[in-house]
């Protein structure tokens, strides 16, 4: 069965005090604003540096790329790493593996991954509090590069323990990246393009599934001498990030907030923005940390006991939780049966099955060309919608396919149609979402529990999936039309649009649904430690200006 699948800007309202009300846009190279009458697409095309571009680029090449990566290739050679483990155990023990240990065997590589992905989620918010968002990125790269030689030489050393121990380094590696990467695009983005920017997470874990695909077909690396080169690949990303990425700047947001560092900020902002007065961009940083009163990073505990923030922890999990649970995997699961049941030869369907990756990737690609333009809560919920829809379908399509002859190929239909849907919204967004919903110093702790959820579901799809399949059989996919409706309804009650909104004002749409306005959230993120307003900002202003680093992880 396919591996399930894993894992989510820096802008503030101008401060009140300054006499200006509004938001700025910001402009291309050596401009301050967008006049009123400059078309917004071009406004919003200004936006995209060529560090910006590259940035986001290189740092999804070698994170979210390899984890869709490592989901597609290792099913193309399951059936010789099979005959790997069998060999290896017959040598080592004079006789063969049973059927039961051979699949407890291949149970383990498979599931194992996720339990990696666990591991690095939790661990990702002290990593990013010290080594920063993009250094993060930078030596993620030691877990994916030897997980890379470990999978590789294992053939060679005839060891498959070297295999389950490089899936659970690689796992280790995609927990850290699926926080880190949209930790990063979500700070040096601007507003304005800041759901599209976001979306590159989820359209390189697609790339990533299709180059997968492409890599295990048998002309390529799908042959019993070749399979240990899909593993030994992974290297050539995480090499090309290594290289790019320390030349770029570091999170501005960061720099300015955690490490109180104005001069390095401002370079970042500059590169970042493509222009050299970023003076508006900084004050508004500034007056996003005066409304907080505070920088001082919150612990996974602090934020559980925010009552200011428990509705979007709320919408975190809800969202991550459907991405898992909402059916996709068992797509995966039928993909192989359903194309054989429409008369494709067994040795024609590896070749079908690339039409499932390219569908996976132009619904993300698209998804991130319009999410700017019609927003998170339609893409999330029109996503939702069209996949009960499409599973209901599926359903009776599978259920009577062999009384009509043209059911399969509705069938075939409906699965590209649920994968389309999927990545259109659900697929990508929740990633993004995460981001957005915090401030600041609850992002880290936000994260680490927006991954927790993402891998406990993960193991979870992996460890019950089959029990499901075998008690409904085609009819579990109703049980995932359930999830999608619940994940649907809770977002259309719930979710309010965070389209070119700053995170203060996003904070503010939620200040109704907690029953605390901001001045009581500021309260209870720091009841011990509140100033008088004047005093604290004065402080903190001249931390920055002194280039002051506050030490301490939280």
């Amino acid at each position: 069965m396919p591996t399930p699948r894993g894992g989510l800007t820096g802008e503030a309202v101008i401060p009140i005090t300054s006499g200006v009300v509004g938001r700025v846009v910001h402009g291309g190279c050596g401009s301050r604003s967008n006049s009123p009458g400059l078309p917004r697409e071009l406004g919003r095309a200004q936006n995209w540096s060529g560090s910006l571009i590259v940035a986001s680029l290189t740092g999804a090449f070698g994170s979210s790329f390899l984890y869709g990566y490592n989901l597609s290739m290792v099913n193309a050679p399951a059936g010789y790493i099979k005959k790997f483990y069998n060999e290896t155990w017959e040598r080592r023990y004079g006789f063969s593996v049973d059927e039961g240990t051979l699949t407890l065997l291949w149970s383990i590589t498979v599931s194992i991954f996720a339990i990696g992905g666990l591991v690095g989620a939790i661990i990702v918010t002290p990593i990013v509090k010290f080594f920063g968002r993009k250094c993060t990125l930078v030596l993620n790269n030691v877990f994916a590069v030897a997980a890379a030689l470990l999978m590789s030489l294992s053939l060679l050393a005839g060891s498959f323990e070297m295999l389950i121990l490089g899936r659970t380094i690689m796992g280790v590696d995609a927990g850290i990246s699926l926080s880190a990467l949209p930790m990063y695009l979500s700070e040096i983005s601007p507003k304005e393009i800041r759901g599209s920017l976001g979306q590159v997470t989820a359209i390189f874990i697609c790339i990533g599934v299709f180059i997968g695909q492409v890599l295990g077909l048998p002309e390529i690396f799908g042959q019993e001498s070749r399979w240990p080169f899909l593993f030994g690949a992974i290297i050539v990303p995480s090499l090309i990030q290594v290289v790019i990425l320390p030349f770029l700047p570091e999170s501005p947001r960061y720099l300015l907030l955690e490490k109180h560092n104005r001069s390095k900020a401002e370079k970042a902002f500059q590169r970042f923005l493509g222009k050299e007065d970023v003076s508006q961009e900084i004050e508004e940083v500034l007056a996003e940390s005066r409304a907080q009163r505070n920088t001082k990073l919150v612990s996974v505990v602090q934020l559980l006991r925010t009552r200011a923030v428990r509705w979007q922890i709320l919408t975190v999990v809800v969202t991550m939780g459907c991405y898992q649970l909402c059916g996709l995997n068992a797509i995966w699961y039928y993909t192989n049966n359903i194309f054989s049941e429409s008369g494709i030869d067994r040795e024609t369907i590896p070749y079908v099955t690339l039409s499932t990756g390219a569908v996976e990737t132009l619904a993300a690609v698209s998804s991130g060309l319009v999410i700017e333009r019609l927003g998170r809560r339609p893409l999330l919920i029109g996503g939702f919608g069209l996949m009960i829809v499409f599973f209901a379908v599926l359903t009776v399509s599978l259920t009577l396919q062999n009384t009509v002859h043209w059911f399969p190929y509705l069938s075939i239909f409906c699965i590209l149609a649920i994968i389309a849907s999927f990545c259109i919204g659900p697929g990508g967004i929740p990633f993004v979402l995460t981001g957005e919903l915090f401030q600041q110093p609850q992002r880290p702790a936000a994260f680490m529990i927006a991954g927790t959820v993402n891998w406990l579901c993960n193991f979870a799809v992996g460890l019950l999936f089959p029990f499901i399949q075998a008690g409904l059989q085609t009819y579990c996919f109703l049980v995932f039309a359930g999830v999608c409706f619940a994940g649907a309804a809770y977002l259309f009650f719930v979710l309010p649009e965070t389209k070119n909104k700053t995170f203060h004002e996003i904070s503010q749409a939620f200040a109704k649904r907690n029953k605390e306005t901001l001045e009581m959230q500021e309260m209870n993120h720091y009841p011990r430690e509140r100033k008088p307003s004047e005093e604290q900002e004065s402080n903190f202003t001249s931390s920055v200006d002194n280039g002051e680093t506050m030490k301490g992880i939280v």
